[in-house]
């Protein structure tokens, strides 16, 4: 897309054939909304590029802003990889996005309810009882609990994918701990740093705003009879893989961080200690595993915990965001349902597709996986952070065939997909220093509150830095990149 003595930033951009770009037509030409971004980085050579990008990497190293990677031996901490070439999301594209993740996590948390009280979808043969019974996220200890104001799933992070036909489908749901959000803003603040000035020829929506709509719509799920909730993140400790975004998100809501030592439970109330004497807890953003939570009502050798908040709980005298259990609707095999589940509670069409998805446990999708696994993706259903995934078309013979011993020991942990094309997006490979197609995702970020529902404006778009990969997570070796949401 140059000549051999261009240098500038896209000289040597190569468009592969039958990958979806989403700045560049198939005749190279730009597409509608990057023009303008397009004139503007194209005026710097590739060394202004190499030097910004150095710089915007020095900002995330002083700020802590990094992750845990964990390995066989040992974890290892990472600056997160951030792309300065934003992305652009039209007005038009974005209210389908938002629109379909506010219905699909308001159908979830219907599901949440009904599968923890009477269990219509399944009296009604919507969802099998076999797919609850087998999931260990299936929490027994929340059967007729009633959570503030019936939410459950607070906060959800939902990936979606942007089809090479041009579409965006859901990938999967995320609403135990979703993660990310703290990178969406973090891109934002690095890109207005090192290129402010791009920023007054677009009209972008702001992603500033999350944590004070998270901090308002967690309040409206307070405990009844509660006028000033006091609210706290809960955070297993700096050694957990996003730490820096429970520290980056109690200070943006003006909250406190706290460990499970910092909490007691007395008569069935949650306080907190400070140095002027215990003060109630409301509401408890918690970013602690279900099985850690309380040593009293789950895994009795957890120290991360609070003993007995789980009762405190069950009586309605906190809020736990996300509710106990909410594991069960992100269970990869409950995915395969949702178009159902969305119009059994709702009688409405999903306004975002599925990615057809075969679950191993039917006798006739386990044989039509177990014939066809080169060409699909097969994934556990219970991991998360891209763990566990065989992509067919990579696999070798030998690797083909342990999978598909995995897959017929234990069909109920296993679905498989098509290998679905990601659309690609212009990123800069800091090894080659050069821009070339990478695939990407966009995990967006939904929070329930009592009658209110707020998408932030953006996501995070990830991108799968090695190329051809397909798995976009920060913990397979992906990065990231601003989403720009353009306003009308």
């Amino acid at each position: 897309m140059g000549t051999s003595e261009d240098k500038s930033i896209f000289s040597s951009y190569v468009k592969k054939e039958g990958l979806y770009d989403e700045v560049f037509d198939e005749n190279g030409g730009v597409k509608s909304g990057y023009q303008k971004l397009l004139d503007l980085y194209g005026t710097r050579s590739i060394d202004d590029y190499v030097s910004l990008n150095n710089k915007a990497k020095s900002s995330f190293f002083n700020q802590g802003i990094t992750f845990q990677v964990y390995g066989n031996k040992k974890s290892q901490e990472k600056i997160f990889p951030f792309d300065l070439f934003p992305r652009i999301i039209t007005s038009e594209e974005w209210e389908i996005i938002e629109k379909g993740a506010i219905q699909r996590n308001i159908a979830l948390n219907h599901f949440l309810w009904d599968v923890y009280h009477d269990k219509k979808i399944v009296k009604d043969k919507v969802v099998p009882i076999e797919l609850l019974s087998s999931s260990p996220n299936y929490l027994h200890q929340m059967m007729n609990v009633d959570p503030p104001n019936k939410i459950y799933n607070h906060i959800s992070g939902t990936d979606i994918i942007k089809h090479s036909d041009g579409n965006y489908y859901v990938l999967e749901d995320n609403i135990r701990c979703p993660s990310g959000v703290s990178y969406v803003i973090c891109n934002r603040t690095a890109l207005k740093r090192a290129l402010f000035g791009v920023f007054n020829h677009y009209k972008t929506h702001s992603v500033t705003d999350y944590a004070e709509n998270l901090l308002h719509l967690l309040e409206t799920a307070k405990p009844h009879g509660v006028d000033s909730p006091v609210t706290v993140v809960i955070t297993p400790g700096m050694f957990n893989s996003a730490y820096y975004e429970h520290s980056y998100l109690a200070k943006a809501m003006g909250v406190e961080l706290v460990e499970g030592r910092d909490l007691f439970v007395e008569n069935d109330f949650v306080y907190m200690k400070t140095t002027q004497g215990p003060v109630r807890v409301d509401v408890v953003y918690r970013r602690i595993d279900d099985l850690f939570l309380d040593p009293m009502e789950f895994n009795p050798d957890s120290t991360l915990g609070v003993p007995g908040i789980f009762a405190a709980y069950r009586k309605g005298n906190v809020t736990l965001a996300n509710a106990p259990g909410t594991g069960v609707a992100d269970d990869k095999a409950i995915y395969t349902y949702m178009p159902d589940i969305i119009k059994y509670y709702l009688n409405e069409e999903p306004i975002l597709k599925n990615v057809h998805t075969y679950h191993c446990s039917r006798p006739k999708e386990l044989q039509y996986v177990l014939d066809n696994i080169k060409d699909l993706v097969i994934k556990p259903v219970d991991e998360a952070g891209g763990y566990g995934i065989s992509i067919g078309n990579r696999l070798t013979k030998d690797e083909i065939e342990r999978v598909k011993s995995e897959v017929k020991a234990n069909p109920r942990k296993y679905v498989a997909q098509p290998i679905m094309s990601l659309s690609v997006h212009p990123t800069y490979i800091d090894q080659k220093e050069s821009f070339e197609q990478r695939h990407v995702d966009l995990r967006t970020f939904t929070v329930l509150g009592k009658d209110e529902q707020f998408v932030l404006k953006g996501g995070l778009t990830r991108v799968a830095l090695k190329e051809g990969n397909l798995i976009v997570n920060s913990s397979q070796g992906g990065g990231s990149k601003d989403t720009w949401v353009l306003k009308q």
